[in-house]
C-alpha cells in the first residue's frame, strides 16, 4: 500500500506486483488545475522577489548605521532574512556594500544557505 493507494484509490490500476498511475492523473485535467499552478508558481516568484529586495535593503541599512556607529541589525536575523528565501538579496547586499564579507559565518554561510535552497527546491519539483 502506498501514499497514492490511501489518496486516490479511484485512480489506481493495480496488478499483482505493483502499483501504477497512469500519466494521465498527473497532467492538468482542466483550465482551472492549470491557472491554479501558474497563480501559486507566481505567488512564490512574487515572494521571492520581495524577501530578496527586503534583504538587500537590510543589508544596507546595516552598512550605513555601521558606518555611523549606531545601533545596529543583528546577524541572526540578516542570517534568518536569507534563510527564508533571501539568499540571493544577502549575497548581493555583501557584494554590493561589501559588507560582512570578513566574517565566516557570512562568507560561508549565505552560499551554503543558497546551494540548500537550490537543493530543496530542485528535490520538490522531482518529488
Amino acid at each position: 500500500l502506498t501514499l497514492f493507494s490511501v489518496a486516490m484509490p479511484a485512480l489506481l490500476l493495480q496488478t499483482r506486483w505493483r502499483i501504477y498511475i497512469p500519466i494521465e492523473h498527473f497532467k492538468c485535467k482542466n483550465n482551472s488545475d492549470h491557472l491554479l499552478m501558474e497563480l501559486q508558481y507566481r505567488l512564490l516568484a512574487c515572494y521571492l522577489l520581495a524577501i530578496n529586495v527586503a534583504t538587500l535593503i537590510t543589508f544596507g541599512i546595516d552598512k550605513l548605521k555601521a558606518k555611523r556607529a549606531k545601533w545596529r541589525i543583528p546577524e541572526a536575523t540578516l542570517l534568518m532574512m536569507a534563510a527564508v528565501g533571501g539568499s540571493v538579496g544577502a549575497w548581493a547586499g555583501m557584494k554590493l556594500w561589501h559588507h560582512k564579507t570578513h566574517h565566516k559565518k557570512f562568507r560561508y554561510g549565505i552560499p551554503v544557505i543558497f546551494a540548500l535552497q537550490i537543493a530543496l527546491a530542485g528535490y520538490l519539483w522531482l518529488a
